[in-house]
């Protein structure tokens, strides 16, 4: 049964003037994409089985990320049902001089596990085994509540 941590991903994306809009700062499409594939790998890695996008439960965007920073993702299973898998995500604007970071996004997507013919498959129980895992299970469960 895979831990809540055993699917906790972190990734970083240099934010380039490609990714910007007109006010030099990271695009929100661009962000979405980059929260859709963290989100999907830390899916996957619950599942064992390829995961698909069902929905964005939510997705807040609280400041941009200029053009020159680093946009850090995390992702990891807070929940799960028969074929889905709830993902908690997060980015924030990280100076890739300093390292100080900044929130700028939250949001939670739902994944459905699919086999090889597409259709949706069943995943495992999720195990949360550590303190770490049921602060960052509660956090998710009270942004989605």
């Amino acid at each position: 049964m895979p831990t809540l941590l055993e699917t906790r991903i972190r990734n970083r994306f240099r934010v380039q003037p490609n990714h910007a809009n007109n006010l030099e700062t990271l695009h929100g499409g661009n962000l979405m994409k980059w929260l859709d594939e963290v989100g999907a790998m830390a899916a996957m890695r619950f599942a064992g089985e390829t995961c698909v996008t069902a929905r964005v439960n939510e997705l807040d965007f609280k400041r941009p990320i200029p053009v020159g920073e680093t946009a850090l993702v995390e992702a990891y299973v807070y929940d799960a049902g028969t074929t889905s898998v709830h993902v908690a995500l997060r980015a924030w604007r990280e100076d890739p001089r300093s390292g100080d970071l900044e929130e700028t996004t939250s949001s939670s997507f739902t994944f459905v596990a699919v086999d090889d013919d597409g259709r949706p498959t069943s995943v495992p129980d999720l195990s949360v085994e550590t303190d770490e895992g049921e602060r960052l299970r509660d956090r998710a469960l009270e942004t989605t509540a």
